[in-house]
């Protein structure tokens, strides 16, 4: 850490930059990328000086001018607030720096909330399906603001019916037969909290689908095994990846819930893993050999501190180390899958894989459900 000595920084902020120093290391930033950020500390400290503001001014307009004035002067690195974000973060723990309050809710966005909570305490719902429900029924929602509030209580069949057939007509992706089911679950619940006198749930047309269209095909036991030799097991990403792929296809987790295992969640004398399943369920799971194997290998070699990384057994593998999401789970089986020169492959299709392995060895369809 001999380089990030020579970054001082003078000013308003120099009383926090060694505690900033020692952040950045705990949280596992390269002490090249602790020098640039302690240089831009360094820089904003300067700026506030010169403007003859203490730490105390420091507001989202002032680094907005901040970022502008840097960009304006020519600087390299760290050109927007984005660059920022270590250190405004890092002071607003302190209570050093408060950001502004984010503005009130619209009429719409509470509709929206109150459905999501429905969704959340009465359905038991996941809070991707929620996040889900909520995006394809918000246009719905938006149409019924007439400027002077949202009108639900006019609601009729024939505004229900020209919704669903114009959002089908634009509908990519086998998007719309999932958008009528949210508008359905809406509208029940709208009718059960008396927002409309009338169940028009009933009134939401059909989508008419292809049976078993949409359906991923599962891969060979030959394109697995590429995906997961894809795996470079002599560094920490390729460790990682490799226990991520296999828990993928050969327990047939989703996305989410390979994000979401914690490492009280596995079992290691009873050679068992808890998984947190939609609508809040828990299953455990037979941990089978070659899983914990390629797991121990990762916990071994290749996982941060828990201290930095948290309690998810699959984080991050860089700086700022922390959980992964689902959707970073996804784009790691995308990367395996274009290293292995599979094409488009991503969780969701290790998952059926995963089940069509279980009905081909005799496992029945209850059973692997």
């Amino acid at each position: 850490m001999k380089g990030s000595s020579r970054a001082r920084v003078v000013g308003p902020l120099e009383p926090y930059a060694h505690g900033f120093r020692s952040e950045l290391a705990r949280r596992g930033y390269s002490p090249f990328t602790v020098v640039w950020h302690l240089y831009l500390m360094g820089h904003l400290s300067r700026w506030l000086a010169g403007r003859g503001l203490e730490v105390s001014a420091l507001t989202s307009e002032l680094v907005d001018a901040f970022v502008v004035e840097r960009r304006a002067a020519g600087y390299v690195g760290h050109r927007s607030v984005r660059g920022l974000a270590p250190l405004l973060g890092y002071l607003q723990d302190l209570g050093v720096f408060v950001r502004p309050a984010p503005p009130a809710p619209s009429e719409v966005e509470e509709l929206l909330a109150r459905y999501a909570r429905y969704l959340s305490e009465e359905r038991g719902l996941a809070g991707t399906t929620i996040r889900r429900n909520v995006d394809l029924v918000r246009p719905f929602v938006a149409g019924l603001n007439t400027g002077a509030g949202v009108e639900v209580n006019r609601l009729g069949a024939g505004e229900v019916t020209a919704f669903v057939v114009t959002r089908c007509r634009e509908a990519l992706g086998g998007t719309a037969p999932r958008m009528v089911t949210a508008l359905r679950s809406l509208l029940r619940f709208w009718h059960v909290e008396g927002l409309i006198d009338r169940p028009l749930a009933e009134v939401v047309p059909s989508v008419a689908t292809r049976k078993l269209a949409g359906l991923p095909k599962a891969l060979h036991a030959e394109q697995v095994a590429v995906m997961l030799a894809s795996c470079d097991q002599g560094t920490p990403v390729g460790r990682r990846d490799l226990a991520i792929l296999t828990v993928l296809v050969r327990l047939g987790l989703r996305a989410g819930e390979v994000a979401g295992l914690r490492l009280e969640d596995i079992d290691w004398r009873r050679g068992e893993i808890t998984v947190r399943g939609k609508g809040d369920r828990w299953e455990r799971l037979p941990l089978p050999a070659d899983v914990g194997q390629v797991i121990v290998a990762y916990l071994s070699a290749g996982r941060p501190a828990t201290s930095v990384a948290g309690r998810e057994v699959f984080a991050r593998v860089r700086a700022p180390y922390g959980r992964l999401t689902g959707m970073a789970v996804t784009q790691i089986v995308a990367r395996a899958a274009g290293r292995a020169g599979l094409g488009r492959i991503y969780a969701h299709r290790l998952r059926h894989t995963a089940a069509t392995g279980m009905l081909r060895a005799g496992g029945s369809l209850p059973e692997i459900g």
